[in-house]
């Protein structure tokens, strides 16, 4: 399997940022190939200073080795090995207008002192950040997941759009970070879902991406802002910061593993503001915004 899905997500990101480029128009992702010194590496790729992007990475990795002691208490075991491969992504707009978007789909292994497979599950999701809601696009972005969870199971969509909401809660603002999407992890075999049936379904998610996020940056990239806007904006992802450091599992599974830092902290936007006591004025679109993300909505 592990096999399997790592040729998947180079191909994936293969697809993915040759449709970023394409519609940028300018910037070109710069590849990064690195080795990780415990076992394993990845390809991180970077967009910077495009005309729509102002900053993006679209990684692999595939990593392997003992798994650290702190996880090793984290997951109940004692002198297990793992191998971990992944795609995540994160883009940073640069206009205000276009949202945030991120998205990642893992695979994960876990050995014995034998070599024998203990544990084995799929992970990730996508999710949507907008800096000013365009209700239209969230219902879009949400539609495209649904439609891509109906083909393998009517109840993942609700179950998987709830976990999201549930995931991406800064809970030290009593907000989401975005407008959700789907979150799933710990996919294991079970008596409805064999490891491909699960394959099957995260693979039939990475390849629904582009039909979710592309239309929206189409639509969006070319709007007029202003500096007004353009603050709001670093602002909100003052708040993308706090959660990717202060909460975030893959930011900090990656920290405790001595995976590549450049790499796990390529989500991190380039201009960020945090400003004492902020708070948008009553009735303002910025306003708008914040009461959504303290009350998640049902888009579809």
């Amino acid at each position: 399997m592990k096999e399997k899905f790592v040729a998947y997500i180079k191909n994936l990101q293969n697809e993915i940022t040759s449709a970023l480029e394409a519609i940028d128009g300018k910037a070109k992702f710069k590849e990064d190939i690195w080795k990780r010194t415990e076992g394993g590496g990845g390809q991180t790729r970077v967009i910077e200073n495009g005309n729509v992007f102002e900053k993006g990475g679209v990684n692999i990795s595939e990593v392997h080795g003992k798994l650290p002691e702190s996880m090793q208490a984290y997951f109940g075991v004692k002198d297990a090995d793992f191998f971990a491969c992944g795609l995540s992504l994160v883009l940073h707009p640069k206009s205000p207008m276009v949202p945030t978007v991120h998205a990642n789909w893992r695979y994960f292994e876990m050995y014995d002192a034998t070599g024998n497979i203990v544990d084995s599950w799929f992970g990730g999701g996508q999710d949507l950040t907008p800096y000013y809601l365009f209700e239209e696009d969230a219902i879009h972005f949400h539609q495209v997941c649904k439609t891509a969870c109906n083909k393998h199971n009517p109840a993942f969509y609700e179950t998987y759009k709830k976990r999201c909401d549930d995931y991406f809660w800064n809970a030290h603002r009593d907000e989401a970070r975005g407008i959700g999407g789907l979150f799933f992890d710990y996919l294991k075999k079970t008596d409805e879902m064999e490891m491909q049936d699960w394959y099957n379904f995260v693979t039939e998610i990475g390849d629904s991406f582009l039909e979710c996020y592309i239309p929206i940056v189409e639509k969006r990239k070319s709007l007029s802002f202003s500096e007004e806007n353009r603050n709001w904006q670093e602002i909100r992802r003052g708040r993308y910061v706090e959660f990717n450091l202060v909460h975030d599992k893959g930011t900090l599974f990656g920290l405790k593993t001595n995976g590549r830092i450049e790499s796990i902290l390529m989500s991190l936007p380039p201009h960020v503001q945090w400003k004492y006591d902020y708070h948008p004025e009553a009735g303002s679109e910025e306003y708008k915004l914040v009461e959504v993300l303290k009350n998640p909505k049902d888009w579809v």
